[in-house]
């Protein structure tokens, strides 16, 4: 399996929970993630992978969605509920349905079994350079604006029309790229390249994160005027759409 056209500098040491009920997975998993330097902790069912993050509040979570007892979905769903922490699932081929409501729930990025632990620890690294982008800015530089949107890429912070948004890791970086060029159409393949990090990957990724977006910025989700389609070419932000009253 190929991976991206050059290798960024690894990220920082960071608590990674590996959630996996198959105990030779989650061992290959965690040692390559230890031996690049990260602070692991294993879990082998939901309730346990909540017990983990309650504990140790990890920086990122590796987590199979096929779980006994509490399910992988449910396990995000309540991750997500208590802070924003970054999760990448661990899915097998061909569930798509579980994929698409995993990135529904806020996910962050997935990989399909049987994958390379390689490719692994690559997209826990380019997630946690991504979460760990902001630095203490200089006051009001960086800002991006547009459409009633106010958005800090350093302090990691947007808003529209006043109103502070939740944003997960994903969908603040898709909005700041998309807010960096407006009018200009941007195609999913090169979405995923600029936002995601990968030359390579499931496309449906970039529409339910586009999906996920309008549903938080649209006063319309069903009829975008801010991130409208260019139909078989991609997506377009519209920085001058007039806002609707809330």
């Amino acid at each position: 399996m190929s991976t991206a056209t050059s290798t960024p500098p690894p990220a920082p040491p960071a608590r990674v929970l590996v959630v996996d009920d198959d105990p030779t997975v989650a061992e290959v998993v965690t040692g390559y993630l230890r031996r690049a330097g990260h602070h692991v902790h294993h879990a082998a069912d939901g309730a346990a992978a909540l017990d983990s993050a309650a504990r140790h509040e990890p920086d990122l979570v590796v987590l199979d969605l096929m779980l006994p007892g509490i399910d992988g979905l449910e396990v995000c769903r309540r991750l997500r509920a208590e802070r924003p922490v970054p999760v990448i699932m661990l899915t097998a081929r061909g569930d798509e349905d579980d994929r698409i409501a995993g990135l529904e729930l806020g996910a962050d990025d997935y990989v399909t079994k049987p994958f390379s632990p390689r490719e692994l620890v690559l997209r826990v690294e380019s997630v946690l350079r991504r979460s760990r982008a902001a630095a203490p800015p200089a006051p009001g530089t960086g800002l991006l604006t547009g459409a009633g949107i106010r958005l800090d890429p350093q302090r990691r912070r947007a808003s529209r029309n006043g109103r502070e948004l939740t944003l997960t890791l994903r969908e603040f970086d898709l909005l700041a790229h998309l807010l960096s060029h407006p009018g200009r159409v941007h195609g999913r393949e090169e979405l995923m390249r600029e936002v995601w990090g990968w030359d390579f990957g499931d496309l449906s990724t970039v529409t339910v994160h586009v999906r996920r977006l309008r549903a938080k910025i649209e006063d319309d989700p069903a009829a975008p005027r801010l991130i409208q389609t260019v139909w078989g070419v991609g997506y377009r932000f519209e920085a001058d759409a007039e806002e609707g009253t809330r």
